[in-house]
């Protein structure tokens, strides 16, 4: 008589499959990079050396290529942005402020916004580059 082995039948272990899909899902949802910033059409200037502006709680002041003026994504007019900024100032002087403004607007008008807000103690200003 012939010794007959026992031969399993071949099959694929799935529990390591998913414990890896596992890792590379949480590795994804980690590293990927959320905006909660609404989408103005702006280009911003690209600087080497710029950091990355992590502010969470801040006024938000846009500029597009038309020069409109944009406080939190609401449009305003330079006379507004003074209110705002002065009542933020009286508030929160130590509230850090995020300029983006497109990369053909003028220095004039920035350096104007920077003065408005150093004017109402905002002095902590940031400028938004890619």
């Amino acid at each position: 008589m012939r010794n007959r082995r026992h031969s399993r039948k071949p099959s694929i272990n799935i529990i390591p499959l998913v414990d890896v899909l596992t890792v590379l899902l949480f590795f994804f949802l980690v590293t990927m990079q959320f905006k909660s910033e609404k989408t103005l059409n702006i280009s911003v200037p690209e600087i080497k050396t710029a950091g990355l502006n992590q502010l969470n709680e801040k006024i938000l002041i846009s500029v597009d290529a038309d020069e409109n003026l944009y406080l939190n994504h609401e449009p305003v007019d330079l006379q507004v942005l003074g209110q705002a900024i002065e009542l933020n100032g009286d508030f929160n002087p130590k509230q850090p402020v995020l300029i983006m403004a497109d990369e053909t607007t003028e220095l004039r008008l920035i350096a104007q916004i920077m003065d408005l807000c150093r004017t109402h103690n905002l002095n902590k200003i940031r400028l938004q580059s890619r």
